[in-house]
């Protein structure tokens, strides 16, 4: 990466931690909600390869939209329409009900650009792995294993955009379906 793109990528990073500085993820540690698109982000270079930037902006971005007061025409007007039409392809609609909002990912999942068929699968690799060590609080062992089911049928749709993530996906999966079966298991 030549020197501008490397401001250009630390400068969407800024952009991202500026817009979620005050939300925390529902993880017992309450941890930083930026600690999420950085580790997409991250997880797209470091096994996937990824250096294309505008995947990596799109990937530290991806949910400014749906959880910010940010706009799709925020993000083109900062970043430029690449980024927005990556950004858009990975966001759901909020003012959508959470069921269907999921039922769309699985939908669209199969028609998704490389771009964000690339952070898509980051994405749901750390949720899982979020899921498997960090749940919400709140979450039982039964919405845990739901949400892994549901993350397989997004990634049903994404099969072929990556080899080396797919299989770190379905290693990921399978490891935290082990961990909940044990947790099942283990006595109250």
């Amino acid at each position: 990466m030549d020197p501008k793109q490397t401001t250009t990528l630390f400068r969407t990073l800024h952009y991202a931690a500026d817009k979620h500085r005050d939300q925390r993820r529902k993880d017992a540690d309450a941890s930083p909600y930026i600690n999420h698109p950085i580790a997409v982000a991250e997880l797209l270079t470091r096994q996937g390869g990824v250096s294309d930037l505008v995947t990596l902006q799109a990937a530290l971005l991806h949910d400014t939209v749906e959880d910010t007061e940010a706009t799709f025409e925020d993000i083109e007007k900062q970043f430029g329409p690449e980024v927005r039409g990556v950004v858009a392809e990975v966001s759901d609609d909020k003012s959508l009900e959470k069921s269907e909002r999921k039922r769309l990912q699985v939908e669209h999942a199969p028609g998704l650009s490389e771009r964000a068929s690339l952070i898509k699968l980051c994405d749901k690799i750390c949720n899982v792995e979020d899921i498997t060590h960090s749940p919400p609080s709140s979450w039982s062992l039964e919405r845990r294993r739901e949400y892994l089911d549901w993350t397989e049928a997004v990634v049903s749709g994404l099969r072929g955009t990556h080899e080396v993530l797919e299989r770190l996906y379905d290693k990921t999966l399978a490891h935290g379906r082990q961990v909940l079966a044990e947790q099942d298991e283990a006595p109250d």
